[in-house]
């Protein structure tokens, strides 16, 4: 098992460059290597879009390599909570100690999250949790 995130962009598949991620899949699981821009509901609405072209409209489990990035406003935390399972089943997210757990209590203080999400340091054991949703 691995301990640190392994977050290298492949070059045997298609990958997808975005404005605030670039995604490929693995097994049937979307991969995401977050980028670090503030995120705005402008900037989540245009990668609700590209991700449901990459998906074509089907939700899927995501495996997200987090970046450090300037936390939103109000506004776009809640848009972004509301448009998660438009585009995803679950969430794994993969970071350095910490930062996942942080994200999780600026974006989920007040509800539940809405998709089944989960923090881990080790990649291996997010692909591992996330099969059980494809």
């Amino acid at each position: 098992m691995q301990n640190k995130p392994n977050a290298l962009i492949p070059t045997d598949r298609q990958v997808w460059d975005g404005e605030i991620a670039t995604y490929w899949f693995e097994d049937d699981i979307l991969v995401s290597l977050s980028k670090s821009p503030r995120r705005t509901v402008e900037s989540i609405a245009r990668n609700v879009a590209f991700v449901k072209e990459i998906t074509h409209g089907k939700p899927a489990p995501l495996l997200i390599y987090l970046a450090d990035s300037p936390v939103p406003d109000k506004a776009t935390r809640k848009f972004s909570t509301e448009q998660l399972p438009v585009i995803y089943k679950a969430m794994a997210m993969v970071s350095k100690p910490g930062l996942s757990r942080l994200i999780m209590n600026i974006l989920f203080r007040f509800i539940s999250p809405p998709i089944s999400m989960k923090s881990f340091v080790s990649d291996d054991e997010a692909k591992m949790w996330l099969r059980q949703f494809v």
